[in-house]
């Protein structure tokens, strides 16, 4: 795992951060730590103010993308978090180049949920394919303005 800071320097303010998401399931919890440790230092930072909800979906999103990078693509994986404005950019880059599919709605299906609840809680949410893999991301209002609804990638 390798988290890097925007900026240059020790006293540079934080705006994005980068963490490469080692093999095992281990790197889920340390990129849920990541993302809550960047908002209540970035927030400040910048000054914009960071609900606890927000910071709460942010590391919901974080676990649902970080989890299915690392189910389903075998190579390396990339998070990066941004401050964009009022919201919060999550992206996960993966090694495989295949559109993820949001399941349609099972209330017996166990399991495979993940894209469905960052669609729901996003206030944007796309899928970019790269020859290397894709950059799945989401952008979480900062403040409580709940998000529009879900949206396919």
């Amino acid at each position: 795992m390798e988290s890097v800071d925007g900026g240059n320097g020790s006293d540079a303010r934080v705006s994005s951060t980068v963490m490469e998401l080692s093999g095992d399931t281990s790197c889920i919890a340390a990129a849920r730590r990541l993302a809550a440790d960047f908002l209540s230092r970035a927030g400040p930072e910048q000054h914009v103010a960071v609900s606890d909800h927000a910071l709460g979906l942010t590391q919901l999103v974080v676990s649902e993308l970080v989890t299915n990078a690392r189910r389903h693509a075998p190579g390396p994986a990339l998070m990066e978090l941004r401050l964009a404005d009022s919201t919060v950019e999550v992206t996960v880059q993966d090694s495989v180049p295949v559109r993820p599919t949001i399941h349609a709605f099972d209330p017996e299906r166990i399991g495979r949920h993940g894209l469905e609840i960052v669609a729901a809680v996003a206030d944007d949410f796309y899928v970019q394919l790269e020859p290397t893999g894709k950059r799945v991301t989401a952008h979480i209002s900062l403040n409580d303005t709940p998000a529009p609804g879900p949206r396919q990638p």
